[in-house]
């Protein structure tokens, strides 16, 4: 066997066994927004290069307050579609089995607030959202809408743009948000805008859309580490 067949042997092996290990166990993704900032770097910066796990669920449920990454569902705002051509369609794939530069699948990165069977709304006297009534220890929020008890809260005339719900949250289904809540287009932000929001602006996430939980920046080196 010649020394550059060889090479080209291993160089495939090696890539069926990055796709493999991609396709089922772990997967690498770059954070596409700066909605889940300051836990991760969105794309303006350069964008976290992350590890899902995708066995994370497998004979679990999700938790509030995991992060996870899931397909983008229909309901969602629309996006343009990746008709670049050949080497753009070369260049998603390379991206998609190493997590580097473009990929082709749709995707978004939040945190779990609530799960099927659960209710939020926001807020309690002090600005907080609350699940099942009780009240979230949130030290991961950041840039959060404003909130002032008594003066622009959600029974005040002029309501704060913080407010939400209470909904429950269907079953088979899951509502996300982003650490920066100011600047995030998650599960309630047409709620946020709404004058007198229903559960029809709820945008939810179906559990089967989920990818999996995020354990760890990999990438750039200075930000690399475990997600607390």
């Amino acid at each position: 066997m010649s020394p550059r067949f060889r090479f080209a042997l291993n160089l495939l092996v090696a890539f069926v066994v990055a796709g493999l290990l991609q396709s089922f166990v772990v997967k690498l993704y770059r954070v596409p927004s700066g909605s889940m900032e300051p836990t991760l770097q969105g794309s303006a910066s350069g964008g976290d290069r992350i590890l899902v796990n995708r066995l994370a669920y497998l004979g679990g449920s999700l938790e509030a307050g995991d992060v996870v990454v899931f397909t983008r569902p229909a309901a969602w705002q629309p996006v343009a579609t990746n008709d670049d051509g050949p080497l753009g369609s070369a260049v998603r794939a390379f991206g998609d089995l190493t997590g580097i530069g473009p990929g082709s699948e749709l995707y978004l990165v939040k945190r779990v607030a609530a799960r099927g069977g659960q209710t939020i709304a926001c807020c309690d006297g002090e600005g907080r959202v609350q699940r099942n009534g009780v009240a979230l220890d949130e030290p991961y929020v950041t840039k959060d809408l404003p909130f002032e008890a008594g003066r622009l809260d959600c029974v005040t005339a002029t309501r704060s743009s913080r407010c939400f719900g209470p909904f429950t949250v269907p079953d088979g289904e899951l509502v996300v948000l982003g650490d920066h809540r100011s600047a995030s287009a998650d599960s309630v932000i047409a709620c946020r805008a709404a004058a007198r929001p229903t559960e029809q602006c709820l945008r939810t996430v179906p559990v089967s859309a989920v990818v999996g939980r995020v354990e760890a920046r990999l990438w750039p080196l200075g930000r690399i580490g475990l997600l607390a």
